[in-house]
C-alpha cells in the first residue's frame, strides 16, 4: 500500500468545534497528515490554542467563528474559507453539545439545543462546504457521531436522537452527492472523556462498569481516533461512503460483566 494513500499535503480542512476536544484532537491529526485548517468555535479567543499548536505543525491555521445554530454563521464560513484558501477538500462536522437528564425531566428547550446543534447545524454545515466541494467533484465530509449512533442509553434521549439522526443523514447525502464525487461518512467514537462528559469520570465505579463492558478494559484517548480521521479523509477511502466506522473499544459488541465461573 502507498503511504501516499493516507497524505494530505495541499489538502483544505474545516474542522467545526475545534476549540478543544476531540474537536482539537481532530485538527491536530489532520495538519500532521499535512492539511491546512480552518478552525471553528462560537468565539474566536477559543481557538489560540489549536491554531498554535497546528502552526508548530508547520501548517496554516484560520480560526473562523461559527455557531452552527445560526444560518447565517453558517453562510458566512465557505466564503471565509474559499478567502484563505481558494477551495475546501474536508469537512469535519464536529460542533456538538449534549443535555445529560432523565426523559421525564427534558424540556423543550433542552430538545432544541441538542437537535439543532448536532443534527440540523450538522445537516446545513454539510451543504455548505458540498456547495464548493461539487464544482471541483471531490471532497470528504466526516459527520462525528457517537456509539449512540447505533445504541440508546437513558438519560440521553436528546443527544440520542441527534446522533442516530447523524448516522441517517450520513447514508442519505452519501447517496446525494457521490454523483459529484463527495464521500460522507460518519466517525462514532465510544466512550471518550471530553469536557462535556468529564464529571461521569469522577465516580470510579461506574468507570471500572464501563471498562468491564469495553473488551480493550479502557476508554478511548483522543490519540484513538488520529488513524481513523485521516483515514477517512485521505484518498484511502475513496471507495468507502455511507458508512459508520465505530472507534469504541468494541463495546457495540454487546459485552457485559463477565460472571466467575464455578469451581474457579
Amino acid at each position: 500500500m502507498e503511504p501516499s494513500l493516507f497524505d494530505l499535503t495541499g489538502k483544505v480542512a474545516i474542522v467545526t468545534g475545534a476549540s478543544r476536544g476531540l474537536g482539537r484532537s481532530f485538527a491536530r491529526a489532520l495538519a500532521r497528515a499535512g492539511a491546512d485548517l480552518a478552525i471553528t468555535s462560537r468565539g474566536l479567543p477559543a481557538l489560540a490554542e489549536t491554531k498554535a499548536e497546528i502552526e508548530a505543525l508547520g501548517r496554516k491555521a484560520l480560526p473562523v467563528e461559527l455557531d452552527v445554530r445560526d444560518q447565517a454563521s453558517i453562510a458566512r464560513l465557505v466564503p471565509a474559507v474559499m478567502d484563505a484558501y481558494g477551495k475546501i477538500d474536508i469537512l469535519v462536522n464536529n460542533a456538538g453539545c449534549n443535555v445529560r437528564k432523565p426523559a421525564v425531566e427534558v424540556t423543550w428547550e433542552d430538545w432544541n439545543l441538542v437537535l439543532d446543534t448536532n443534527l440540523r447545524g450538522a445537516f446545513f454545515t454539510a451543504q455548505a462546504a458540498a456547495r464548493a466541494m461539487i464544482p471541483r467533484r471531490r471532497g470528504r465530509i466526516i459527520n462525528i457521531g457517537s456509539v449512540t449512533s447505533v445504541f440508546g442509553y437513558a438519560g440521553l434521549a436528546p443527544y440520542c436522537a441527534s446522533r442516530g439522526g447523524t448516522r441517517q443523514l450520513t447514508m442519505s447525502l452519501a447517496d446525494d452527492w457521490g454523483r459529484h464525487g463527495i464521500t460522507v461518512n460518519c466517525l462514532a467514537p465510544g466512550w471518550f472523556k471530553t469536557a462535556q462528559n468529564a464529571v461521569m469520570y469522577e465516580d470510579r465505579e461506574w468507570v471500572a462498569y464501563l471498562c468491564d463492558r469495553i473488551p480493550l478494559k479502557r476508554p478511548g484517548g483522543p490519540e484513538d481516533l488520529d488513524g481513523a480521521v485521516v483515514f477517512l479523509a485521505s484518498d484511502a477511502s475513496a471507495y468507502v461512503t455511507g458508512q459508520t466506522l465505530l472507534v469504541d473499544g468494541g463495546i457495540s459488541t454487546g459485552a457485559t460483566r463477565a460472571l466467575p465461573r464455578s469451581g474457579t
